[in-house]
């Protein structure tokens, strides 16, 4: 059974999300695509949550959010609970996965071309979180932010 990636987009990110889709499925991963269906302007939060639900309902999905720049679809994430990384190159989406543990990856179509889009969502899914030594910072995430 493949890894099942949860992803979503706003209008912005459309274009992204469906080349995102292509490579997932050619790569073998399962796809649950949480919308839009279409290029009609929407709002980012929206699509966010959806996404954001799915992963916190199942710890072994992974999600990807793509808007305009990233920034909104990072920040709702992280807001609702869900470690998000915005990357802009494969050694962040490296980094994302082995020190942080990040579960969402976000992604801007604007500033980020298809092809090193595609090479950062690689680099995301073929890392595994780095263990212990990471995982102690994490933890201090909650204590620090309440």
């Amino acid at each position: 059974m493949s890894k099942t990636i949860v992803i979503g987009s706003d209008h912005g990110g459309y274009h992204l999300k469906t080349a995102c889709i292509k490579a997932l499925k050619e790569w073998g991963f399962a796809v649950e695509d949480e919308g839009p269906d279409c290029l009609d302007s929407c709002d980012y939060p929206v699509f966010a949550a959806k996404v954001c639900n799915k992963l916190k309902a199942d710890d072994e999905k992974l999600g990807v959010l793509i808007c305009g720049t990233g920034q909104g679809m990072t920040m709702t994430a992280n807001r609702m609970g869900v470690r998000a990384a915005l990357c802009t190159n494969e050694f962040l989406a490296r980094m994302a996965r082995e020190h942080n543990d990040a579960r969402c990856l976000c992604m801007g179509e604007r500033v980020t071309g298809q092809g090193l889009a595609l090479e950062i969502l690689k680099a995301f899914l073929d890392t595994q979180f780095g263990g212990e030594r990471h995982k102690r910072r994490i933890d201090l995430i909650d204590t620090v932010s309440q």
